[in-house]
């Protein structure tokens, strides 16, 4: 059989490209880390041309995408995308960004990581970072049903057919849901994460209705009764994407950096990538041509058609930087170079299967690896094996992963420092970005570097690294980490994609003109004053006070108190921005009560709330500790702010709404550190925190409720007594630690034990 063969690279993405959809042989479609969906279409055939159009910008990651096929309703058919901003954008193709979507989708409460479109183009169906899957009617808009009953993020979601939907999960089950949200069956045997699901066409020779993957590497085919009926065997690392083409052929990727092609059981074609990670893979069900997504931000179209296939020079390049690519030694296993073969065994001896991978010594020492191609009957190169193991010898765990290094990196003095974790054999500029975007740092960070080793250096001997924050060089080297306690600097929340946020409200704004709600919609003038707020935000940044905008504060509070509640969060992200200005902290409403109240009530308009209102009105009132002002009054209002809290501390999972409130915990501290404490509030604070580090799971969330708790610790005798007599303060602390792969969790509680 032939052989797919690279058709075409596509770049334009400014950060890994999480998923890919073939929607026809006219084009293919992406959306990547870098907030944007991208629409590639085709406009020559011979060689192979496209040309990119962005679909449109969301405020964060987006992590999926899907594609309704045209329809008299929608003869453009729909693009469908989400993400990390927990809203599912559907618009036609042919909208700019700064158009209105046909409609968002609102209801999930955390990241938005699975789309699919049921085959008779009937409904959509998400899942999510929540642990639940929605089903949502094509052309009514509103959700349908909510499946429940994983423990974990919903990874993956196939609409199988107009009555069955299928999703996969973080906690190792599938499970079978009828499309009315009744759950049908559960189905276990996956060892690990299931990441991935796919349709497979009638006829395969397995029986299989369907196919998962996930992190044990495998490729599962069942039935839809629950009978695992084969298994497909070869990724040596975690597999993110699966697809299927008409013909019955089954395409995996993964993080082992290829995209491997299955006929049968028989892997008959593996595609290496220059990249880590190869997000996506999809098919077009027209043409049989491929397409990839990865982690070094290209989109890639491959073809079995000569007539498709790349130039040349293309292909060369395509070749180069695979054979260029950097393998960590311990994906291939111990590795002896003494008793590696050389060069000539690549002529001498063959194969046994597609994707088999050798190491051949060469004649300078170093150490290539080399995979088996059925189709091409040869060895190819796929790059040099480097030795990830840092300086010591011995990888580090982080959060339940080894690396090569776990550095201690402090943004400013007096702040906890952050932990980048760092494997010789990634791309330095990838991990910064990624530490950046983890920490919620400014993006700005990176922009200021000119080149890409500014941005992180490492030199193996020293271990040093350098990282150009707001041009201030921070070094690493190996010495005991600083002293943690007390904290003395109080902490904002202020990073935030301000462009992104104003682009919303302006959406949501159509959608109430469009829905019949002049009345409370924004008129020309607070679009105006909108986009100047948005434009200083923007460029002055939020704590350079916004005074100087007439009304901007006015039509924050608007859009929190008068906009219907599913609207409010870009408001409320407005709101939370503003909370650092004196003007904010001394605000009084027209109609009674404090900033503190319209944030109260903006958040909780609802029952149950919206977990991440919540979040982001915790957000703004840790932000206000940025004033004087905004102390005081956070501080007077210590028991409205702790009943909003006290039902999220022990049971919510929502991983932003606990580290804000942590964050705020932390403000507290300090204040009362520095500050002539009420005793009665230091005592509700510890027992909230000894409740928060003994009950939650989240590493940076736990690390800063325990610095808050070992901030108060150290007031007076009398406090510690409390804490420990009472609240039970060790036994939490201890609960921590023994639950912790953080190492600053271990750390912090080693100072408090000295407290």
């Amino acid at each position: 059989m032939i052989e797919y063969k690279l058709s075409a690279s596509l770049s334009g993405h400014d950060d890994d490209v999480r998923a890919v959809t073939f929607p026809s042989s006219k084009g293919v479609i992406s959306c990547s880390r870098d907030g944007t969906v991208r629409l590639w279409k085709l406009l020559s055939d011979n060689p192979p041309l496209f040309d990119a159009t962005i679909s449109s910008n969301a405020s964060a990651f987006v992590n999926t995408v899907a594609y309704l096929q045209p329809n008299t309703q929608f003869p453009e058919g729909l693009v469908i995308s989400g993400g990390k901003d927990t809203v599912i954008d559907v618009r036609q193709p042919s909208k700019a960004p700064e158009d209105n979507a046909e409609v968002l989708l609102l209801g999930h409460g955390g990241n938005v990581c699975a789309l699919d479109v049921d085959p008779a183009g009937q409904y959509i169906v998400s899942g999510s970072w929540d642990s639940e899957a929605r089903i949502w009617p094509i052309g009514k808009w509103e959700c349908a049903a909510v499946l429940r009953g994983h423990e974990a993020a919903v990874w993956a979601v196939l609409a199988f057919d107009s009555e069955t939907v299928i999703t996969a999960s973080a906690d190792k089950l599938i499970r079978v849901f009828s499309t009315g949200g009744k759950l049908l069956r559960t189905i276990r045997g996956s060892q690990d994460v299931v990441r991935a699901l796919c349709r497979i066409p009638k006829g395969h020779p397995s029986g299989a209705d369907f196919a998962s993957a996930g992190n044990d590497g495998i490729v599962r085919l069942w039935t839809i009764s629950g009978q695992q009926v084969g298994q497909l065997s070869g990724h040596d690392a975690f597999i993110y994407s699966l697809a299927a083409s008409p013909s019955g052929e089954i395409f995996s990727s993964g993080e082992d950096r290829t995209v491997r092609v299955w006929k049968g059981n028989e892997c008959i074609q593996t595609i290496t990538h220059p990249a880590i990670s190869v997000w996506g893979v999809a098919v077009c069900g027209e043409n049989g041509d491929i397409v990839s997504g990865a982690s070094d931000r290209v989109v890639r179209v491959f073809t079995r058609d000569l007539e498709r296939a790349a130039d040349a020079e293309t292909t060369k390049q395509f070749e180069d930087a695979v054979k260029e690519s950097s393998i960590p030694q311990q994906q291939l296993g111990e590795v002896n170079k003494e008793k590696l073969p050389g060069p000539e065994f690549l002529t001498q001896k063959l194969g046994t299967k597609d994707g088999q991978v050798v190491m051949i010594r060469q004649l300078n020492g170093s150490v290539t690896a080399h995979q088996w191609s059925v189709g091409q009957h040869i060895w190819v190169d796929v790059g040099t094996v480097v030795d990830a193991v840092g300086s010591s010898g011995k990888k580090v765990d982080y959060l339940g992963k080894e690396y090569d290094y776990v550095f201690d990196v402090d943004i400013e003095d007096g702040k906890p420092a952050l932990k980048l974790p760092y494997n010789l054999s990634q791309n330095p500029y990838e991990a910064a970005t990624k530490f950046i975007q983890d920490n919620e740092l400014p993006i700005t960070y990176l922009d200021q570097a000119k080149h890409q080793n500014q941005y992180l250096r490492l030199i193996h001997g020293a271990v040093t690294i350098d990282i150009d924050l707001e041009e201030k060089p921070l070094h690493h080297q190996l010495h005991p980490p600083p002293k943690i306690l007390p904290q003395m600097v109080y902490l904002d929340i202020l990073v935030a994609r301000v462009p992104a946020i104003q682009k919303k409200i302006g959406e949501l704004n159509q959608v109430l003109i469009a829905s019949g709600h002049k009345d409370v919609s924004l008129n020309p003038t607070e679009l105006s004053v909108l986009a100047s707020l948005c434009k200083h935000l923007d460029s002055a940044g939020a704590t350079k006070t916004s005074q100087s905008i007439s009304g901007g504060l006015d039509l924050a509070i608007k859009l929190c108190t008068q906009w219907p509640y599913k609207d409010r969060l870009p408001g409320l992200d407005l709101l939370r921005l503003l909370a650092v200005a004196p003007e904010t902290a001394t605000f009084s409403h027209p109609r009674g009560g404090n900033i503190i109240d319209i944030l109260v009530a903006s958040a909780t308009e609802s029952d149950p709330p919206a977990e991440n209102h919540i979040m982001m009105a915790i957000r703004a009132i840790a932000n206000l500790f940025h004033t004087p002002q905004g102390r005081a009054l956070a501080v007077s209002e210590f028991d409205k702010i702790q009943n909003l809290i006290t039902p999220y501390i022990s049971t919510s999972t929502n991983r932003n709404l606990l580290v804000a409130v942590s964050t705020l915990y932390i403000n507290y501290a300090v204040y009362f550190k520095t500050e002539n404490p009420s005793f009665e509030h230091v005592i509700a604070l510890l027992d909230m925190l000894s409740k928060m580090t003994e009950k939650q799971t989240d590493s940076e969330a736990v690390y800063r409720a325990l610095v808050a708790a070992g901030t108060l610790l150290g007031l007076d005798e009398e406090t510690k007594s409390a804490a420990k007599d009472v609240y039970g303060i060790e036994k939490s602390v201890k609960t921590a630690v023994g639950k912790a792969t953080d190492p600053r969790i271990k750390n912090v509680a080693r100072e408090i034990g000295g407290c």
